[in-house]
């Protein structure tokens, strides 16, 4: 029973830094205002949703997202859409365009979570010789 809470509170750290960093990075002007208290909130109120939503699917069969790599990503994208939806109005005058790239910039930072964080085997040295085709050793 407490591996379960164990593994249900990991996820929830894991989810709360994904989207929180999204949401920086898409909304207009964040890195110019990186210490903006403002954009900070904004962020981290969708990581904090992003997060509680990503526990809450763990009671649910949906769970099964999670065994695999682009289904993690998947939902971690959509639920980023939703939090980040929830959390603010769009910035932009398109509606929803915002949460959208939040959402798919989210995805794309659990994608590339899993192949980094997930298996020791692949670190930066590896991706280095992989990227030009040297030896590591």
């Amino acid at each position: 029973m407490s591996s379960t809470w164990t593994h249900r509170a990991k996820l929830f750290i894991q989810r709360f830094w994904q989207p929180t960093t999204a949401c920086m990075t898409c909304m207009p002007g964040s890195w110019s205002h990186i210490a903006s208290i403002g954009h900070w909130t904004i962020a981290l109120h969708t990581g904090l949703l992003t997060g509680l939503l990503a526990v809450l699917l763990t009671f649910t069969p949906a769970v099964r997202f999670y065994e695999h790599r682009y289904g993690n990503a998947l939902i971690v994208g959509v639920l980023t859409t939703v939090g980040d939806a929830y959390a603010h109005t769009s910035h932009y005058p398109i509606a929803y365009v915002e949460h959208i790239a939040t959402g798919i910039v989210s995805g794309v930072l659990t994608l590339a979570a899993s192949y980094w964080l997930n298996n020791p085997a692949w670190d930066f040295r590896t991706a280095w010789a992989r990227a030009f085709r040297r030896k590591v050793g």
